[in-house]
């Protein structure tokens, strides 16, 4: 046999054996799945059958977020906010930057201190902060945070074709962070509300905003939990609203009151806070739901402030510890009543001590954000549907929830003009002969909170709820602040003297 016969040999055999090869492959994968064209080295161990087999790639995901940039971008603007030297001097005891008051100290705390020492040498009008908004109506009202026009006296908003307006602050709210702004234009481009409650965990989002000033940007990102609480991560400081949007599309200073949206550009969200150490982004964002915002809109659009309503109970996220504990075992999620208050929504409708929620009108409470989240849904009048844990049995009750007045009323919107009277400084002159170091003259007196309670023309003011008061200006600074807490008693204890010399002591109750 010569050279070539061999080679041909080895040719005819190696092709014989392909074939058998193939043959046996066959038939071993006869009756598994049809594998399509585009499968790749990808495995799956299946129990079934015991071998390993290629798996397919479906289509890859449509991540063109074009159509939403488009439809939010000229619906979110740029919000400046002013104020002279003096406000900044006035404001700084009290000021703190709201990343840093989120999450722990950065720069801008100390950038925002060193320019308010620069700005005290010019009585011009100084750049205070800058944030974003969301156009919602077509005749210009926007919403933004309330961290970012709190303290300002002049309002700026600037669109998106580089247009320019004074807005008026309508209304704010410190507890959900959120305020209301009214620019006077037309035909402008509104956002689409979305519904927050039907997002999903892993599904795509864009941040819309002006970080550091760049205006028009667009971030993506995917919703990485929901009714997520930050207390923990600023060590017990609450949010007012506990229950936020996380999600990782990169969010920076300069993003707050922005748009969280869909893929169709629907509003989902208003960017809040960012999770850092530094003050700028770390991989974690936080938005307002949309259900939340609109609702608290509506309220300062409407009433003029908002309207929460109060279950009347002291609570706690139940543990798998303290279901072990209290022999709960049907459930080891949902919030634990602790105490009933007297005369509360909760007791009128029955709810005990040791119920644990776990619905409220259908929705799942599961921990204190959804807790929050479905509570600031509602107002006072609204009768919810709450299903509950009892001793191990499912129990449902209606509850006709209240104000934080035990009342049904709808809260109207006040302000220290309410109090029916103005405040005259006192002179050097008067305090010495008076005897005192501080206070102010009530002048002015008419049909208000003061003289219901008492207080008489010429009472001079020393003190209240144990500050000491010296001009007008202080008297509304307390008084704003008492009738912004979600305190239920709000009431001023004032201390002072008549004329004549005489000390009294007033109780003024502020609530309506």
């Amino acid at each position: 046999m010569n050279k070539n016969t061999k080679f041909a040999l080895v040719i005819f055999g190696a092709s014989i054996l392909g074939s058998v090869s193939t043959i046996f492959a066959t038939q071993a994968l006869k009756g598994a799945d049809t594998f399509s064209d585009d499968c790749i080295a990808a495995t799956e161990q299946t129990q079934d059958k015991g071998f390993v087999r290629m798996v397919a790639h479906g289509p890859a995901l449509d991540t063109d977020f074009t159509v939403a940039a488009e439809k939010t971008i000229n619906a979110v603007v740029s919000v400046k906010t002013f104020v002279t030297p003096r406000m900044q001097q006035r404001s700084s005891d009290f000021f703190m930057d709201p990343f840093e008051f989120f999450f722990g100290p950065g720069n801008g705390g100390q950038q925002r201190r060193q320019q308010q020492q620069q700005q005290q040498q010019d009585s011009k009008p100084q750049q205070l902060g800058l944030g974003s908004g969301v156009i919602i109506t077509t005749d210009g009202y926007i919403v933004t945070n309330n961290h970012v026009i709190d303290g300002a006296e002049k309002v700026e908003v600037t669109l998106n074709d580089n247009r320019t307006f004074n807005a008026k602050i309508i209304g704010s709210d410190s507890t959900s962070d959120l305020a209301l702004l009214k620019i006077e234009a037309d035909n402008l481009s509104p956002i689409i509300f979305g519904n927050s409650d039907a997002i999903k965990v892993g599904e795509w989002v864009l941040a819309v905003g002006n970080p550091f000033g760049f205006t028009s940007t667009v971030t993506a990102g995917i919703v990485s939990a929901k009714a997520r609480s930050i207390s923990q991560a600023t060590h017990g400081r609450s949010m007012g609203i506990e229950s936020f949007i996380q999600t990782d599309a990169a969010v920076n200073p300069g993003n707050s009151g922005g748009a969280l949206v869909n893929t169709n550009g629907e509003l989902v969200g208003i960017n809040t806070a960012i999770y850092s150490q530094t003050g700028n982004y770390a991989g974690y964002s936080f938005a307002i739901p949309s259900v939340l915002v609109k609702k608290i809109i509506d309220d300062i659009k409407q009433y003029g402030t908002v309207q929460r309503a109060v279950l009347g109970i002291q609570f706690t996220e139940l543990t798998a510890e303290m279901a072990e504990e209290k022999k709960i075992t049907a459930t080891n999620e949902g919030i634990y009543v602790a105490k009933v208050t007297d005369r509360g929504a909760a007791m009128e409708a029955g709810l005990k001590e040791g119920d644990v929620i776990i619905k409220i009108n259908g929705n799942d409470v599961k921990n204190n954000g959804q807790m929050m989240e479905q509570m600031n849904k509602l107002r006072p009048g609204d009768v919810a549907t709450f299903t509950y844990i009892r001793d191990n049995k499912t129990c449902t009750t209606k509850v006709t929830l209240k104000n934080n007045q035990g009342t049904t009323k709808i809260t109207k919107a006040s302000d220290v003009f309410d109090l029916g009277c103005t405040f005259k400084k006192l002179s050097a002159a008067k305090k010495r002969e008076y005897g005192i170091s501080n206070g102010v003259e009530v002048v002015g007196l008419k049909a208000g909170k003061f003289k219901e309670a008492g207080i008489k023309e010429g009472f001079i003011i020393t003190d209240i709820n144990n500050a000491p008061i010296n001009s007008q200006e202080e008297v509304e600074n307390i008084y704003n602040a008492i009738m912004k807490s979600t305190d239920a008693d709000k009431v001023m204890f004032i201390t002072g003297i008549y004329p004549t010399g005489a000390k009294r002591y007033y109780a003024v109750d502020l609530a309506d």
